[in-house]
Protein backbone atom coordinates (compact mmCIF):
# COMPACT_ATOMS: atom_id res chain seq x y z
CA UNK A 1 0.00 0.00 0.00
CA UNK A 2 1.24 3.49 -0.97
CA UNK A 3 1.20 5.74 2.31
CA UNK A 4 1.40 9.43 0.57
CA UNK A 5 3.68 11.57 2.41
CA UNK A 6 1.02 13.75 3.53
CA UNK A 7 -0.82 10.85 5.24
CA UNK A 8 2.40 10.10 6.96
CA UNK A 9 3.52 13.42 8.11
CA UNK A 10 -0.28 14.14 9.61
CA UNK A 11 0.10 10.16 11.29
CA UNK A 12 3.40 10.93 13.00
CA UNK A 13 2.04 14.59 14.04
CA UNK A 14 -0.31 12.54 16.15
CA UNK A 15 1.87 10.15 17.37
CA UNK A 16 4.05 13.05 18.79
CA UNK A 17 0.62 14.37 20.48
CA UNK A 18 0.24 10.44 21.76
CA UNK A 19 3.62 10.21 23.14
CA UNK A 20 3.51 13.91 24.43
CA UNK A 21 4.42 15.17 28.30
CA UNK A 22 1.34 13.53 29.57
CA UNK A 23 2.19 10.13 28.34
CA UNK A 24 1.34 7.32 30.72
CA UNK A 25 1.64 3.59 31.17
CA UNK A 26 -0.81 3.16 28.17
CA UNK A 27 0.80 5.19 25.48
CA UNK A 28 2.00 2.41 23.23
CA UNK A 29 -1.13 0.78 23.09
CA UNK A 30 -2.61 4.30 22.41
CA UNK A 31 -0.44 4.41 19.39
CA UNK A 32 -1.56 0.73 18.84
CA UNK A 33 -4.86 1.25 18.40
CA UNK A 34 -4.37 4.59 16.28
CA UNK A 35 -2.13 3.01 13.80
CA UNK A 36 -4.74 0.58 13.45
CA UNK A 37 -7.88 2.61 13.01
CA UNK A 38 -5.88 4.92 10.58
CA UNK A 39 -4.34 2.77 8.18
CA UNK A 40 -6.75 -0.46 7.99
CA UNK A 41 -4.25 -2.80 6.25
CA UNK A 42 -2.43 -2.94 9.80
CA UNK A 43 -5.11 -5.41 11.03
CA UNK A 44 -3.02 -6.08 13.90
CA UNK A 45 -0.18 -3.94 15.68
CA UNK A 46 1.99 -5.10 18.23
CA UNK A 47 4.95 -3.46 20.07
CA UNK A 48 7.43 -5.90 21.50
CA UNK A 49 10.16 -4.78 24.36
CA UNK A 50 13.44 -6.09 24.27
CA UNK A 51 14.19 -8.07 27.11
CA UNK A 52 16.98 -10.45 27.39
CA UNK A 53 17.00 -13.26 24.94
CA UNK A 54 12.69 -12.58 24.50
CA UNK A 55 10.87 -10.10 22.66
CA UNK A 56 7.71 -9.26 25.19
CA UNK A 57 4.25 -8.18 24.05
CA UNK A 58 4.12 -4.29 25.43
CA UNK A 59 1.07 -3.20 23.60
CA UNK A 60 -1.32 -4.36 21.10
CA UNK A 61 -4.37 -3.68 18.84
CA UNK A 62 -6.56 -5.82 16.57
CA UNK A 63 -9.25 -8.07 16.47
CA UNK A 64 -7.93 -10.59 18.94
CA UNK A 65 -4.81 -11.22 21.19
CA UNK A 66 -1.77 -13.14 20.08
CA UNK A 67 -0.55 -16.39 21.57
CA UNK A 68 3.01 -15.22 20.85
CA UNK A 69 3.71 -12.66 24.04
CA UNK A 70 7.18 -13.45 23.96
CA UNK A 71 8.79 -14.62 21.25
CA UNK A 72 12.81 -16.15 21.94
CA UNK A 73 15.20 -13.78 19.69
CA UNK A 74 16.14 -17.22 17.23
CA UNK A 75 12.34 -17.68 16.27
CA UNK A 76 10.18 -15.94 13.54
CA UNK A 77 10.41 -13.33 11.62
CA UNK A 78 10.32 -11.13 14.83
CA UNK A 79 13.47 -12.16 16.47
CA UNK A 80 15.37 -11.96 13.05
CA UNK A 81 14.49 -8.30 12.34
CA UNK A 82 15.52 -7.83 16.25
CA UNK A 83 19.20 -9.78 15.89
CA UNK A 84 19.72 -7.91 12.67
CA UNK A 85 18.31 -4.76 13.64
CA UNK A 86 16.44 -4.23 10.19
CA UNK A 87 12.95 -4.22 8.86
CA UNK A 88 11.87 -7.47 7.44
CA UNK A 89 8.53 -7.34 4.70
CA UNK A 90 6.97 -10.56 4.24
CA UNK A 91 4.89 -10.28 1.22
CA UNK A 92 3.57 -14.35 1.91
CA UNK A 93 3.53 -15.63 5.35
CA UNK A 94 2.38 -19.00 4.46
CA UNK A 95 5.69 -19.32 1.83
CA UNK A 96 7.80 -18.22 4.68
CA UNK A 97 9.12 -21.30 6.97
CA UNK A 98 10.02 -18.75 9.88
CA UNK A 99 6.70 -17.04 10.14
CA UNK A 100 4.74 -18.12 13.90
CA UNK A 101 1.44 -18.76 13.04
CA UNK A 102 -0.86 -15.99 14.97
CA UNK A 103 -4.08 -15.81 12.45
CA UNK A 104 -5.55 -17.90 9.86
CA UNK A 105 -6.25 -14.94 7.82
CA UNK A 106 -2.59 -13.12 8.17
CA UNK A 107 -1.10 -12.81 4.75
CA UNK A 108 1.58 -10.61 5.13
CA UNK A 109 3.81 -9.17 7.72
CA UNK A 110 6.34 -6.44 8.41
CA UNK A 111 8.27 -6.00 11.50
CA UNK A 112 10.23 -2.84 12.21
CA UNK A 113 13.17 -2.38 14.83
CA UNK A 114 12.81 -0.01 17.42
CA UNK A 115 16.63 1.49 18.76
CA UNK A 116 17.78 2.60 21.99
CA UNK A 117 20.69 4.32 22.45
CA UNK A 118 22.87 1.81 20.18
CA UNK A 119 20.93 -1.21 20.27
CA UNK A 120 18.08 -2.83 19.62
CA UNK A 121 14.96 -2.14 22.08
CA UNK A 122 11.73 -3.71 20.83
CA UNK A 123 10.07 -3.56 17.15
CA UNK A 124 7.02 -2.88 15.77
CA UNK A 125 4.82 -6.05 14.60
CA UNK A 126 2.22 -5.24 11.94
CA UNK A 127 -0.13 -8.34 9.82
CA UNK A 128 -2.12 -7.74 7.10
CA UNK A 129 -4.66 -9.82 5.40
CA UNK A 130 -4.08 -9.32 1.78
CA UNK A 131 -0.21 -10.87 0.47
CA UNK A 132 2.25 -8.10 -0.08
CA UNK A 133 0.35 -5.67 2.09
CA UNK A 134 3.49 -3.69 2.64
CA UNK A 135 5.95 -1.37 0.51
CA UNK A 136 8.67 0.90 0.95
CA UNK A 137 6.55 3.45 2.14
CA UNK A 138 5.17 1.71 4.73
CA UNK A 139 8.70 0.55 5.85
CA UNK A 140 9.45 4.80 5.58
CA UNK A 141 6.69 5.45 7.74
CA UNK A 142 7.48 2.92 10.48
CA UNK A 143 10.98 3.42 10.64
CA UNK A 144 9.91 7.12 11.66
CA UNK A 145 7.23 5.69 14.19
CA UNK A 146 9.87 3.45 15.73
CA UNK A 147 12.13 6.31 16.42
CA UNK A 148 9.89 7.50 18.50
CA UNK A 149 8.90 4.90 20.18
CA UNK A 150 11.99 4.30 22.19
CA UNK A 151 11.70 6.39 25.05
CA UNK A 152 7.94 4.80 25.39
CA UNK A 153 9.12 1.39 25.46
CA UNK A 154 11.39 1.99 28.26
CA UNK A 155 8.85 3.23 30.20
CA UNK A 156 6.53 0.57 29.81
CA UNK A 157 6.21 -2.67 31.38
CA UNK A 158 6.20 -6.04 29.02
CA UNK A 159 2.61 -7.60 29.31
CA UNK A 160 2.36 -11.04 31.48
CA UNK A 161 2.76 -13.45 29.02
Amino acid sequence: MNIPSSRASAALREIDRLLGPDAGPGTLADVCRYLRREFPHYRWVGVYALRGSFLDLAAWDGPAATEHTRIPLDQGICGRAARDGRTVIVDDVRASPEYLACFLETRAEIVVPIFGPGAVVGEIDIDGNEVGAYDGSDQAFLERVASKLSGALAVTPARPG
